[in-house]
């Protein structure tokens, strides 16, 4: 796993999201992009993440901020994720691995002493000119939303 470097240009990538809409980080340029990657939906720690960021939506959208999670969940498993807990922002399907694979957040990884290779949990503060200005590789995702702003305010 080769992560990316802080003051470089996030790489270009299209998925599709929850309701088979085509999105490009494109789409978001010149807007402040909190780009999210998770494990799996529904589970336990991805769950409060989501919530986080959706329960302080308005306060970001406010700062100006666009969020999308990308996990390698299909469309249909992000909209029953999207529908049960109401988020209110695109996830992307990244079935196979190619989102995650540009941004080097999949890799091997431990789990109850057990090795694998999945999504590794981090996110990415992209700035309006499409560069990365933070990493955040081990988000507290109960406070994700605190910590993301304290990131940005502090580069």
């Amino acid at each position: 796993m080769s992560m990316l470097q802080e003051n470089t240009k996030a790489p270009s990538f299209t998925g599709k999201d929850q309701n088979g809409k085509s999105i490009s980080l494109k789409d978001f340029k010149g807007k402040k992009i909190i780009l999210y990657f998770y494990p799996h939906d529904d589970t336990p720690t991805c769950t409060v993440q989501a919530c986080n960021l959706r329960d302080n939506y308005a306060a970001l959208l406010k700062k100006g901020f666009a969020v999308m999670g990308v996990s390698t969940d299909d469309e249909k498993k992000h909209k029953k994720f999207e529908t049960k807990y109401n988020l209110p922002f695109p996830l992307i399907a990244d079935t196979e691995n190619k989102i995650a694979e540009l941004y080097g957040v999949w890799g091997w990884k431990k789990f109850m002493g057990k090795e694998f290779i999945g999504m590794h949990r981090t996110t990415f503060l992209i700035d309006e000119k499409g560069m990365i200005k933070h990493i955040i590789t081990k988000p507290k995702t109960k406070i994700h939303t605190e910590e993301i702003l304290a990131a940005w305010q502090s580069k």
